[in-house]
C-alpha cells in the first residue's frame, strides 16, 4: 500500500512563510504518531494569501488547510486532516474554491498539482506531447502553429511571437540560439518565477519547441540572482531531461540537437532589455544596444537569436500539443490566449490569477482580490511594472487586453496588477518612477541617464510649491524628450507612471496651499 502524500509547496513565498518547517514539522508529528506518509513539495497554487499551503489527496480531490504555521501541525493530526477532517484552516477542496474555479489555466495547469523534478509526474499530466510533435515536425509545420495562435510576446511588449520565431527560422547561420529572458524583475510580478519553480519541464520544453521550430540547437535562461530556488529546482530539471531525452544531442529520437544552461544574473535591472541581457549574456557590462540589427538577426555573440519571456516559451508546449487555432480561441480581438495576472500590493488576496484575455480589471481587483488588504477604499492600481500606468478606479471596468489599454494610456505589460488604497501619495509614485530610473539605468542614453534625475528634481520643486506652474511645464516637456529620445524602454517608459499620475490624479499634484486647504 502507498504511502499517503502531504503536499507543501517549496515555492518561495511559501518558504519565506515557512513553508520548509511546517514540512519539517509534518514529517516529524507522522513519525512520533506512527503514520506513514509521503511529503511531495510540489509547485504554489498561486494562492499567496493562504500560504504555506498544505494539501492532501482524498478520493481524487485535493483537499487544503492554509495558511498552516508550524505551530499548528499537531492539531492537523488531531483533526485527522490526513482524512480531510475538520479544521479552523480547511479550505476544502482547492479547485473548488471560488478563486481557483473560474481561471482558464493553460500554462499553468499543471502547477501546484504534480512533483516539480518527477519526469514521469510531468508525462503523466500531459508534458512532452507538444515536443513530440515538433520533434516530427518540420521547421515551418513548427512557426506556422505558432503564428496561427496569435501568442503575443508575455514579457510586456506585446510582439507577435510568430513573426520572431519566423524572423529567426529563415536567417542563414551556422549557429543559432534560444534565450530565455527570466530577469523577472517588475514590481509586483511573479508568475515567471513560479512556473519554474513550480513545472520547470514545461519551460525545458517550451525552449526545445523553439529550437526545432528555428533551428537553433543551444538555450541560455537567464535568470535573476534573486532566485536561488528556481536555480536550483532548472538546473535539476534540465538533468532530468537530459536522462529522459528531452536535452541532448537526439532530443526525442528527432536526430536533431539542444542543450541548455541556465545563468545567473547580477540584479541589474536594465538587464531585463533583451539587448542588454545579451550583452550581460556574454560577459559584458549590461547596457543596450542600438537596434538594428536585432537580436532575431544578430543576436548572442553575433548570431541569429529568439529572445522570449518565460511565459511566452511555456505556451508553445500547449499550442503544439493542442493548436495554434484551439489557444487563439481564447482572449479577445489580437490579444488571444490566456495571461496570468499577478495581484499585488495592497490587495487582500494576492496571487496568481490565469484567465483568458478580456477579463475586467474590476474583476481581478474587487472579485478575485478582494479590495484592499487594508480595508481602506482603494485609489489607484499600476499595471505592468514600476513603469505602467496608474489607473484611477472608474477605469476599472476596463478589460485586460493589449489594444484597449493602449487607448487608455496604459499597457498590460507582463500582467502585474499592483493595488493602492486611498492613503497612497500618486506625487510620492511619480518621484519613485524618477528614482527607480535614475537608480536602474544603464547610463548609455543621456535621455534616461539625466532625465531621471532633472525627473525628481522637478518633482521636489513641485512638493514645495517652488515655480510651481514652471514646473509643471518642465515637467511635461521633460517627460516627452524621455519618451522621444531615450535608446530604450527604460527610459521612454518612465513617464508613463508620471504623466498618468497627473492626469488621473491632479489633487495629488496641487500647490501644497491648495492641498492643506482641502485637508
Amino acid at each position: 500500500m502507498s504511502k499517503q502524500k502531504v503536499f507543501v509547496p517549496l515555492d518561495s513565498a511559501a518558504v519565506a512563510l515557512g513553508a520548509d518547517e511546517v514540512a519539517d514539522a509534518i514529517s516529524k508529528e507522522a513519525e512520533t504518531r506512527g503514520i506513514e506518509i509521503e511529503i511531495v513539495r510540489n509547485g504554489s497554487r498561486g494562492m499567496h494569501w493562504l500560504e504555506p499551503l498544505v494539501e492532501v489527496e482524498i478520493d481524487g480531490k485535493r483537499v487544503g488547510y492554509g495558511p498552516i504555521s508550524k505551530s499548528d501541525v499537531a492539531s492537523l493530526f488531531d483533526a485527522t486532516f490526513l482524512n480531510g477532517g475538520a479544521h479552523d484552516k480547511n479550505i476544502g477542496v482547492v479547485d473548488e474554491h471560488s478563486f481557483m474555479r473560474d481561471q482558464q489555466r493553460l500554462t499553468f495547469a499543471r502547477c501546484g498539482l504534480t512533483d516539480p523534478l518527477s519526469f514521469a509526474d510531468y508525462e503523466a499530466n500531459g508534458g512532452v506531447v507538444g515536443a513530440r510533435k515538433a520533434a516530427a515536425a518540420s521547421q515551418a509545420d513548427i512557426v506556422s502553429e505558432v503564428k496561427s495562435s496569435g501568442l503575443r510576446g508575455r514579457g510586456g511588449a506585446g510582439f507577435p511571437a510568430g513573426i520572431k520565431w519566423d524572423t529567426v527560422q529563415r536567417a542563414q547561420a551556422d549557429q543559432k540560439y534560444i534565450v530565455c529572458n527570466a530577469d523577472e524583475g517588475d514590481s509586483g510580478t511573479f508568475a515567471d518565477r513560479i512556473i519554474m519553480e513550480g513545472d520547470p519541464f514545461l519551460l525545458i520544453e517550451g525552449m526545445v519547441i523553439a529550437g526545432l521550430g528555428v533551428g537553433a540547437t543551444k538555450g541560455f535562461i537567464y535568470l535573476r540572482s534573486e532566485y536561488p530556488i528556481a536555480a536550483r529546482v532548472l538546473n535539476e530539471a534540465i538533468e532530468i531531461a537530459k536522462a529522459n531525452n528531452l536535452l541532448g544531442d537526439d532530443v526525442l529520437g528527432s536526430g536533431k540537437a539542444f542543450d541548455l544552461t541556465v545563468f545567473i544574473g547580477a540584479g541589474a535591472y536594465i538587464c531585463g532589455e533583451e539587448t542588454s541581457l545579451l550583452e550581460s549574456l556574454e560577459g559584458k557590462r549590461g547596457v543596450v544596444r542600438a537596434k538594428p540589427p536585432i537580436p532575431a538577426l544578430e543576436g548572442l555573440f553575433g548570431k541569429p537569436t529568439l529572445v522570449h519571456n518565460v511565459l511566452s516559451l511555456c505556451a508553445a508546449p500547449w499550442i503544439l500539443a493542442n493548436g495554434g487555432d484551439a489557444y487563439a480561441s481564447y482572449g479577445q480581438g489580437r490579444s488571444k490566449g490566456t495571461l496570468a495576472f499577478q495581484l499585488a500590493g495592497n490587495i487582500k488576496q494576492g496571487g496568481l490569477f490565469e484567465t483568458a484575455f478580456g477579463v475586467k480589471l474590476s474583476d481581478l481587483v474587487e472579485k478575485y482580490g478582494g479590495g484592499t488588504r487594508s480595508g481602506r477604499p482603494f485609489k489607484a492600481v499600476q499595471i505592468g511594472g514600476p513603469l505602467g500606468a496608474y489607473l484611477p478606479e472608474h477605469m476599472l471596468e476596463l478589460p485586460m487586453d493589449y489594444e484597449v489599454m493602449a487607448e487608455n494610456g496604459a499597457g498590460v505589460g507582463h500582467g502585474g496588477i499592483v493595488v493602492f488604497d486611498d492613503s497612497a501619495d500618486l506625487m510620492a509614485q511619480a518621484r519613485y518612477a524618477f528614482e527607480f530610473c535614475a537608480e536602474e539605468s544603464c547610463g548609455k542614453c543621456t535621455p534616461c541617464r539625466v532625465g531621471a534625475v532633472r525627473g525628481e528634481e522637478v518633482i521636489d520643486k513641485l512638493a514645495s510649491d517652488t515655480d510651481y506652474d514652471a514646473n509643471m511645464v518642465l515637467l511635461e516637456d521633460l517627460c516627452e524628450l524621455m519618451v522621444d529620445g531615450s535608446l530604450c524602454a527604460m527610459g521612454g517608459m518612465t513617464p508613463i507612471p508620471v504623466m498618468s499620475a497627473v492626469k488621473h490624479f491632479p489633487d495629488d499634484f496641487a500647490p501644497r496651499v491648495s492641498r492643506e486647504a482641502a485637508e
